[in-house]
């Protein structure tokens, strides 16, 4: 979905996600119903041999892998394909890679599901006598949503491909907007045979070596990891190239660092506190103090703060246009007003 909205062609990406969510769906609640009936083991490994004890689970899940891996005439097919043909279409050496890229993404989907499937059903089983005993296909509950989306699975696709992204539908009107310079189903249309059937054929690859390497190969990949290369290719395989160690590390780590020592303490809890709440309220109660002082009971002090404040407004008045360039007039009178009228907080005074 978003290797086609990479090539700007969003109405190949939505046909995906239309499709991706019938057989990805089908695929999540079989693999659900395989849990359920195995007394919630997930650990394929421990599986096996399910095929004559789950027939209906694995048919169901057949039919998911099979669309999941772009199998020809289900819905996979119709939306992954095209996404590739797309890519290879707009002729860039950008492109071109990409659609490689996703050609060989398509031989590692179908290794992967059909070893799903081998290890899942139709090897030997490695589960334990009780839970093999209990184990029953899905009841009608979880069977009929299972059937609605294998239905799905095998004719969404190929009942929606003209009318949501063939050539002249109207299906999307104004909704989705493409630069004509990114127009290229035509040119997808019109490839050579031989680049439309390759990731057809790399799909097939990729489930016939997964079918070969876990049945007929087991003992040559037990070999494999056991080596010191394989073990090496494993470890470095299993921690993802090491890309979680170096974003955790050179990434994570310091914006956390950056976020708690800078952006919280000095910034947040340093400066903009200062600045704001904390800031105005400690320093209106620390003057208040020192007006409440002023608050002496005597009638003569009270008298030369009022002379001073005459004498204050008097002479603001006089010069209330040179003021007004320097000063805003609604801040002066604030100041006045702070001036003249001694300040009780609630608390402070304690006559």
């Amino acid at each position: 979905m978003v290797f086609a909205c990479g090539l700007s062609n969003y109405s190949v990406g939505v046909f995906h996600l239309a499709n991706h969510a019938t057989f990805k769906a089908l695929l999540f609640l079989s693999a659900g119903s395989v849990i359920h009936a195995m007394g919630d083991e997930q650990d394929m490994r421990r599986m096996g041999g399910l095929v004559k004890l789950l027939p209906f689970t694995y048919a169901m899940f057949f039919i998911g892998s099979l669309s999941l891996m772009g199998f020809p005439f289900l819905t996979g097919f119709y939306s992954k394909d095209v996404i590739l043909e797309v890519a290879y279409a707009k002729y860039t050496i950008a492109s071109h890679f990409a659609h490689w890229l996703g050609t060989i993404s398509a031989f590692f989907t179908a290794f992967y599901s059909m070893r799903l499937l081998y290890l899942t059903f139709l090897s030997k089983t490695n589960s334990y006598k009780a839970v093999i005993n209990q184990v029953h296909d899905a009841p009608i509950r979880m069977a009929f949503p299972l059937f609605a989306l294998s239905i799905g699975s095998i004719f969404i696709g190929y009942l929606t491909r003209d009318m949501i992204i063939g050539l002249g539908t109207v299906f999307w009107g104004q909704s989705l907007f493409t630069l004509p310079e990114n127009l290229v189903m035509v040119d997808a249309e019109f490839l050579p045979h031989s680049i439309k059937i390759l990731p057809v054929i790399f799909s097939l690859s990729g489930a016939l070596f997964a079918l070969i390497f876990y049945s007929l190969g087991s003992n040559f990949l037990v070999a494999l990891k056991l080596s010191s290369f394989g073990k090496s290719l494993y470890n470095f395989l299993n921690r993802k190239w090491f890309w979680d160690k170096v974003y955790n590390e050179q990434i994570t780590q310091k914006a956390l660092f950056f976020g708690y020592h800078t952006s919280f303490k000095v910034i947040d809890r340093g400066l903009i506190e200062m600045l704001g709440p904390f800031g105005i309220s400690n320093l209106i109660y620390k003057k208040s103090l020192y007006f409440k002082q002023l608050n002496t009971g005597v009638l003569y002090h009270y008298a030369f703060f009022m002379l001073i404040g005459i004498i204050f407004i008097i002479t603001t008045v006089v010069l209330l246009d040179f003021t007004q360039v320097i000063f805003d007039t609604r801040i002066l009178l604030l100041f006045i007003l702070l001036v003249c009228c001694p300040l009780k907080l609630k608390g402070i005074d304690k006559n």
